[in-house]
């Protein structure tokens, strides 16, 4: 219990620090972006910077408006219409008003998170128009249904399922809808050779992989720690007490310590296979770590944490090898860190919970819980997909590929001091200098 000597209504000093709190959360969760646009930039190739930083700030242009207008009522909606409630407030969220924004501002954050996962999985060959398409219905409807049917009130969240902030909800989704959609449009060119074999496509910039990487991990603080949205709460005696912040420090420091262990998994993987350290999968299993701690943050003792952080480290580099070997072409590593991951953080929940004895009817309730949310995201995004396919608009054309999407599809070069005029000379193929063998793992140059 908090007792303050102030001449003001404690109902009015909760509302106040817990409507900053929320905001403080939610901008943190924004600057994410900036993290997600460093980390995909960093692992394609220089040819098709600015078509991935594009992609990124278009998806919270457009996709924020979806979840606004469209999709923070179809949650609305699908946790009535599964809960057996009565439908009602869809459109409430419009007029809400200024607390109420508040929160919806720090929901419609979390969507696009789950919206900017995809666009790391089939970067360097994905049209922008149909991936900016596909991220109005991530807005608008796959991600809200996911939330109805959770933390909406629907009947997932009515049968017990856990997931304190989006392992499965926001992660998960993403995770599988980038698997899916980077299945459906096909590896980049030169990815895999006709007897399946694989080839590294070498990013253009580690630098900027690493620092997005730390980008996201800073706003990961407020992804988790933001989820305790409540930092004062009135008492039955009138006096200001710690709402939900009073496990924030759980959260906090098992948000801290899964980052050690997420990127210590993946770098003991690497060596223990090659001797050396990869500096890329170490990167991915820290955010593979965080991932892997949002759905029992709350809960978790900090020995828990470390085990599944690390188990989700580990599980990074072996999911991206098997996605090799089946071939599909996961540019950043999308469905290892978030996919797998947030499986692992929801399934972990019943056996790291120290709220309560190890129940079995939890963990099939968690084991339900992803499996609606996996089939949903899946199915969803192989139909819109799949018309996209259909209509042309999934995936650039071959020639567009070689010659690099910034050219193509933004009429510019990134590095324009590296190389000649892409927009002077349309037929060359990548921003380098004539002769220069091209880049792309395709085998493929100007002199072929």
């Amino acid at each position: 219990m908090i007792d303050l000597a102030l001449q003001a209504e404690p109902g009015v000093i909760a509302e106040g620090v817990n409507l900053v709190w929320v905001f403080v959360a939610t901008f943190l969760v924004f600057f994410m972006h900036a993290g997600f646009g460093m980390l995909e930039s960093g692992q394609v190739r220089s040819k098709n910077v600015a078509n991935q930083l594009t992609k990124n700030v278009l998806t919270w242009g457009i996709g924020v408006i979806a979840y606004f207008i469209v999709g923070a009522g179809v949650s609305v909606a699908i946790a009535a219409l599964t809960s057996g409630s009565e439908i009602s407030g869809v459109l409430a969220h419009l007029s809400a008003g200024s607390t109420g924004w508040a929160s919806l501002l720090f929901g419609a954050a979390f969507s696009m998170v789950a919206a900017s996962i995809v666009s790391g999985a089939v970067a360097e060959r994905a049209q922008l128009g149909g991936y900016l398409v596909f991220t109005v219905f991530v807005g608008a409807v796959i991600y809200p249904v996911a939330t109805g049917l959770t933390w909406g009130g629907g009947f997932l969240s009515q049968l017990g399922f856990a997931d304190f902030a989006g392992g499965a909800i926001v992660h998960m989704v993403g995770g599988v809808c980038g698997l899916v959609a980077a299945a459906v449009i096909g590896p980049r060119v030169g990815r895999f050779d006709d007897d399946g074999s694989s080839n590294v496509i070498p990013g253009h910039s580690l630098p900027y992989a690493v620092l997005g990487t730390l980008i996201l991990a800073f706003g990961w603080y407020g992804f988790n720690v933001g989820t305790a949205v409540s930092v004062f709460e009135v008492n039955e005696a009138g006096e200001l007490a710690l709402a939900d912040y009073a496990y924030a420090g759980r959260v906090a420091i098992n948000t801290a310590l899964v980052m050690g262990a997420g990127s210590i998994g993946a770098a003991l993987v690497g060596y223990i296979r090659q001797n050396k350290v990869d500096p890329l999968m170490t990167a991915n299993g820290l955010l593979a770590g965080l991932v892997s701690v949002c759905s029992i943050a709350a809960v978790a003792s900090w020995r828990g944490t470390l085990v599944v952080g690390f188990v989700a480290g580990v599980q990074v580099v072996l999911v991206f090898d098997l996605l090799e070997r089946v071939g599909i072409d996961d540019v950043c590593a999308v469905f290892p860190v978030h996919g797998s991951a947030g499986l692992l953080s929801a399934l972990a929940y019943p056996f790291v919970n120290t709220t309560s004895a190890f129940s079995i009817t939890q963990l099939g309730i968690q084991v339900a819980g992803v499996v609606v949310l996996a089939v949903w995201a899946a199915g969803a995004t192989l139909a819109i997909y799949s018309v996209l396919n259909a209509l042309g608009w999934a995936r650039v054309d071959r020639e567009e590929e070689l010659e690099g999407l910034d050219a193509a599809e933004h009429g510019i070069e990134t590095y324009p001091e590296f190389g000649g005029s892409v927009i002077e000379d349309t037929d060359r193929r990548s921003s380098r200098p004539s002769g220069t063998p091209v880049a792309d793992g395709s085998g493929e140059s100007d002199d072929d």
